[in-house]
């Protein structure tokens, strides 16, 4: 069975109650949830992490190849703009990724208008919402159907 590795990154997890306006009413469990149900019909196994940590964020993307990962779906948050180290782990493990954001990143302030993670990503989804996951999701299945 297919893996997918799902990384939600820093204050995402107070979603639901951080800048509605922004990013909707949307939490984190509705869409782990949706993403969980979206995968079993598509005969996809997908593990879920939260982090607000750098680092550990890293080190998730570092282990998915030993742990036979085909792609990985990641929200990378304010990393996005950021991480050096988070662009280098995903080019370093040579899975293929989907970066998705809720929001869209190119609509907002100018300092968000540029991805460190974009260039080494397989594409990119974002400004709709919880649905940005679940269209990066479906983006990931057809990467690893390749």
């Amino acid at each position: 069975m297919a893996k997918i590795l799902v990384i939600h990154g820093p204050n995402l997890n107070l979603l639901g109650t951080r800048e509605p306006d922004v990013y909707g009413k949307v939490t984190i469990g509705e869409i782990n949830s949706d993403l969980k149900k979206a995968a079993k019909s598509r005969g996809v196994e997908i593990e879920i992490k939260q982090s607000n940590h750098e680092g550990e964020i890293v080190d998730l993307i570092g282990k998915a190849p030993a742990d036979k990962t085909g792609a990985i779906l990641i929200n990378p948050a304010a990393y996005t703009h950021t991480s050096v180290a988070i662009r280098d782990a995903i080019a370093a493990s040579r899975v293929p990724a989907v970066e998705v954001h809720l929001s869209n990143i190119y609509a907002r302030e100018e300092f968000r208008h540029t991805s460190l993670i974009a260039p080494v990503a397989k594409g990119q989804v974002s400004g709709f919402g919880k649905t940005s996951y679940l269209l990066g999701l479906e983006a990931a299945i057809e990467l690893i159907k390749k």
